[in-house]
């Protein structure tokens, strides 16, 4: 029970700062933390699907060195592509599975246990929240339904900041197209 009532009290949080904030990078951050402390895990990093490359770049993460973080690019089709595709991927033994991109870097960085969900942005995998644990974990349904909540949160900022920017770069275009007739 006591379980449920920091998830919720996380939950809280987030979407607390989401209604809050007017940085959606802060909010991202917040996710990322919120998940690591309340779960009491290694960590958690947000990663956004680059079309060009198909590659997972890093939004935000909390608890993992930058060495692990940086430690080469990661492949949207190799690195638990499957949690893109069909969605939240559990991997009880990063030593022990093959969908794992760099499991020797895992190894050193002390990181046993992956879970990997989507994030959605009207229908579109645009990313995926991965957890980290330094001991092996069997991802219960709960685990995996708070982090997907989370996830979801994610992506329904992600998308308010492509709109905001969409729209912040069509004013531009009117106000320059708006000076240079009034010239």
């Amino acid at each position: 029970m006591k379980k449920h009532i920091m998830n919720y009290e996380t939950l809280l949080k987030v979407t607390k700062a989401l209604s809050m904030s007017k940085d959606p990078k802060e909010i991202i951050r917040i996710s990322v933390e919120s998940v690591t402390k309340t779960l009491d895990v290694k960590g958690c990093a947000l990663y956004l699907v680059n079309a060009d490359s198909n590659e997972l770049e890093l939004a935000s993460s909390y608890g993992l060195s930058d060495a692990y973080l940086f430690k080469g690019p990661v492949s949207a089709s190799q690195s638990v592509a499957k949690s893109l595709t069909e969605g939240p991927v559990a991997i009880y033994d990063v030593q022990d599975d093959p969908r794992v991109q760099y499991a020797d870097e895992a190894q050193k960085e002390g990181i046993v246990s992956i879970l990997s969900v989507p994030i959605y942005v009207r229908g579109t995998v645009v990313g995926a929240m991965r957890v980290y644990t330094a001991d092996h974990w069997e991802f219960t349904l709960d685990d995996v339904n708070f982090v997907q909540a989370l996830a979801e949160i994610a992506g329904i900022v992600i998308d308010l900041t492509r709109m905001i920017e969409g729209q912040n770069a069509y004013i531009d275009i009117l106000e320059s197209l708006k000076e240079s007739r009034e010239m």
